[in-house]
């Protein structure tokens, strides 16, 4: 006779799933440490048969290696009513020809998105177009980007970066936003600094891009996910919309959507402002739902082969996404391109 298998003891569940809670929020911590590791980084980009493996987790997440990959993808997206956001992935060019090499695919990303008449917009990195080689070498490459995509139209993002560029970042979006309206700047919550950058930032014309924040950072220079995290980027939001500020709710968070939506009611006058966006391959069901209800909704690409810190970054911040990882590895159910 066999003896029925018992239920584990209800203290036993709680006690594993916090024990796995812990697990993985270690792994994301481990995970944000490596995205910023360079030699890491350099490592997968020149071992051919490393990069195509862990390429197959990047691909849920990246519009592909190549810009026509993107366009394509784009295009689609368009179509089903949702505006799009492209951006050439990559950072800390140590070089100036490596720098005036990004800013010469910037250049052709907006000659493809005049082309094809996109609904769509461009971001960066200030870094990869040479923010951490002079500042100079920084502005004279935007300045071109920004004349360029200012003669179709075209809205031009700066994206966040790990803190100890927060400075020169928001000082090199200053001074050209007072020359170009069309370019934007994302804003990470999470920084305690915000406070006071925030009121600097509203002064310009440009989209504020609203994020909480991916990049790990020393202790004391931000706040730790949760409820207070979550009312700050709300605080943020109403101000933007009382005054009319264009702005970016970049955001999978379904509290802070809904709550955003409900915000948004008291401000009909302001929906010409706002946009929700998500980041492709990432929750995009819940914007999809936004977009039905007849909220501005945008998808952001990336693309190219600097994918490791997008990759380890987009895993870190949803830690369960690991095993979405392992499973496109294993299986390769999403091809490799």
């Amino acid at each position: 006779m066999t003896s029925e298998p018992m239920s584990p003891h209800p203290l036993d569940v709680v006690l594993i799933n916090n024990h796995m809670n812990d697990l993985l929020e270690v792994a994301a911590a481990s995970l944000k440490k490596a995205a910023m590791n360079e030699e890491a980084k350099e490592y997968i980009l020149n071992d051919e048969k490393l990069f195509r493996t862990l390429k197959k987790a990047a691909n849920r997440y990246i519009g592909g290696e190549y810009l026509e990959e993107t366009i394509t993808k784009v295009l689609a997206y368009n179509q089903q009513g949702y505006r799009c956001g492209i951006e050439f992935m990559g950072e800390n060019s140590h070089t100036e020809t490596e720098a005036r090499h990004a800013t010469n695919e910037f250049l052709r990303a907006c000659d493809q998105i005049k082309d094809a008449e996109l609904n769509a917009t461009l971001s960066l990195d200030l870094s990869h177009i040479g923010l951490s080689i002079s500042k100079s070498l920084c502005m004279e490459n935007l300045q071109r980007i920004c004349e360029a995509a200012g003669r179709t139209n075209i809205e031009v993002t700066i994206s966040a970066e790990s803190t100890d560029k927060t400075d020169a970042v928001l000082d090199t979006y200053l001074h050209a936003a007072s020359s170009f309206d069309h370019l934007s700047i994302t804003l990470q919550v999470y920084l305690h600094r915000t406070l006071e950058d925030f009121q600097e930032l509203i002064k310009t014309p440009g989209r504020i891009r609203l994020v909480k924040g991916a990049f790990d950072t020393p202790k004391g220079l931000s706040m730790p996910r949760g409820r207070a995290l979550d009312e700050r980027y709300l605080e943020y939001l109403d101000e933007l919309l009382a005054i009319g500020h264009k702005c970016s709710i970049a955001t999978h968070d379904l509290f802070i959507q809904q709550s955003a939506e409900r915000m948004i009611s008291s401000y009909r006058s302001r929906r010409s402002v706002y946009e929700f966006e998500s980041l492709y391959g990432i929750q995009t069901d819940q914007l999809e739902n936004l977009k039905d209800k007849g909220h501005p909704a945008k998808i952001y690409f990336v693309y190219g082969q600097q994918w490791y810190l997008y990759l380890c970054n987009r895993i870190a911040e949803h830690p369960m996404n690991l095993f979405k990882a392992l499973i496109d590895i294993v299986d390769g159910s999403i091809t490799s391109s």
